[in-house]
């Protein structure tokens, strides 16, 4: 007979048996397809090793804000940026292209010097004036002090001689006459014994007063609130009074050129004008430049191609092809442009090109694409923000690039019409008149905002690039 034990012993090896053939049963029955579950490709957890604080844009940021001459530069440039927008719309400013008149004569208001005012006098109050209405100028005058014209060699009562004025009677008036070297007064051996006739050689002004609110013969202007007016039309000062050389108390700060335009207004459109050229040839190049050295770089198949592309088109002189497509073209702002982006982006690719070869190769980018990590996904979260100091760096300096190459295009005659203004064409301009003292303001004005922009273009790029290089962050 079996033991109580070796019987127990038997009935759980016999259920142990009974529910694994049970379980093998089922599993034969099952679908195998149904024992997995796919795994979904993950772009962002493929190559996800741990997490950190570090922010490369925060790191490089921090490190440039460092540099604080490239942080001045930077607030300069953004200042001069904003005010060459708002400029236009401030009050008082004259249109780049008009021409200013003297509202008295019509004549062009021609090569006027720098000034920050339009005031030329101050009369004191009680001073009488002649005066006019400036028409399409409500609110001023033109005034003068001039009693009367007289012709060369008429004869009029010398009644008070002085050094500088001298009293004088004329047709039963009494005014004063200038006593210099452009009057030429005949005089007695004795001039202070008055009175006594005399005359002349030339046609002189007499004042009613011995002061000359005049400029060189022609009236200036004041506001008519600052007179009481009788019925002869001969105006009394109430209080002291700014005469002014136009009906008006917005100045040409940067004087004017030679037909009357406002230089101050010029300056400013054109520095408009080329900075756009700048930032479109920049953004362009940059656009074409990138995409070109990358795929230069990266796919091996389009090396030797885009090699031969490059040394094609690079042994062609970058000066020869802006003449010819500035000769060829109608000049405009387009023409410039598209001249200076057929060549420009050559600079841009063969710099990513080089930094690509260098780097495409390296254990990161080998296991990215052992994972199975897409091309433009190793292209655009391996490569380039390694590149991004060599980008930054080539499009600072392409914007102060293309500003001279405008320059030189103008320079030569085939840049834009004169009717546009710009950098080159001021320069231009201006450089002409370099021999003349009283004119060299219109070169210097224009040639202080291109070295301000270049200049500041250059050490800022700079810095970012520096900022922007790991290797410099901590």
């Amino acid at each position: 007979m079996l033991s109580i034990k070796d019987s127990k012993s038997q009935k759980l090896e016999k259920a142990l048996s009974d529910k694994l053939d049970k379980e093998l049963e089922q599993a034969a029955n099952v679908n195998e397809d149904e024992l997995f579950v796919l795994a979904e490709y993950d772009d962002t957890a493929a190559e996800k090793s741990g997490y950190s604080n570090y922010s490369y844009w925060q790191s490089t940021l921090q490190v440039f804000f460092k540099n604080k001459v490239a942080v001045c530069l930077l607030f300069v440039l953004l200042a001069l940026l904003l005010f060459t927008f708002l400029q236009p719309y401030l009050p008082g400013q004259y249109p780049a292209n008009l021409i200013n008149n003297h509202p008295q004569t019509g004549q062009q208001l021609s090569n006027l010097s720098p000034s920050l005012t339009t005031e030329l006098l101050t009369a004191s109050a009680g001073a009488v004036f002649n005066v006019a209405e400036v028409e399409e100028y409500e609110g001023w005058y033109a005034v003068d002090n001039v009693l009367a014209s007289l012709d060369a060699r008429t004869k009029f009562t010398l009644v008070e001689y002085g050094e500088e004025w001298c009293k004088i009677e004329y047709d039963g008036m009494t005014g004063y006459v200038k006593n210099n070297f452009q009057t030429k007064l005949k005089l007695p051996e004795d001039p202070t014994a008055v009175p006594y006739e005399s005359r002349s050689n030339f046609q002189i002004d007499m004042y009613m007063s011995p002061v000359d609110y005049t400029n060189g013969g022609d009236a200036l202007y004041a506001a008519a609130s600052a007179f009481t007016l009788n019925e002869d039309g001969i105006a009394t000062a109430n209080e002291e009074v700014s005469l002014r050389i136009l009906p008006s108390e917005h100045a040409f700060w940067f004087g004017t050129n030679n037909i009357g335009q406002d230089l101050w207004s010029r300056v400013w459109s054109g520095t408009r004008t080329s900075l756009f050229i700048g930032f479109s040839v920049a953004l362009v190049e940059a656009l074409v430049g990138i995409l070109v050295g990358v795929l230069w770089g990266y796919v091996r198949k389009l090396d030797r191609i885009l090699t031969e592309v490059y040394n094609v088109i690079d042994n062609i002189p970058n000066t020869i092809i802006l003449i010819l497509i500035s000769y060829i073209m109608k000049p405009s702002l387009q023409t410039l442009i598209f001249a200076m982006c057929l060549t420009g982006w050559l600079g841009m690719a063969r710099f990513i090109r080089n930094q690509i070869v260098i780097i495409r190769d390296r254990d990161y980018n080998l296991a990215s694409r052992c994972l199975g990590t897409s091309t433009w996904r190793i292209i655009l979260k391996n490569l380039l923000p390694y590149l991004v100091s060599v980008i930054t760096l080539r499009m600072a300096l392409s914007i102060p690039g293309a500003i001279g190459s405008e320059v030189f295009i103008t320079y030569i005659g085939l840049g834009l019409p004169v009717d546009t203004p710009s950098l080159g064409n001021l320069i231009n301009e201006g450089r002409k008149l370099i021999t003349s003292a009283a004119l060299r303001y219109q070169l210097i004005f224009p040639a202080i905002v291109l070295s301000i922009v270049t200049v500041s273009f250059y050490i800022i790029g700079n810095a970012f690039a520096d900022a922007a290089d790991p290797k410099n962050h901590v």
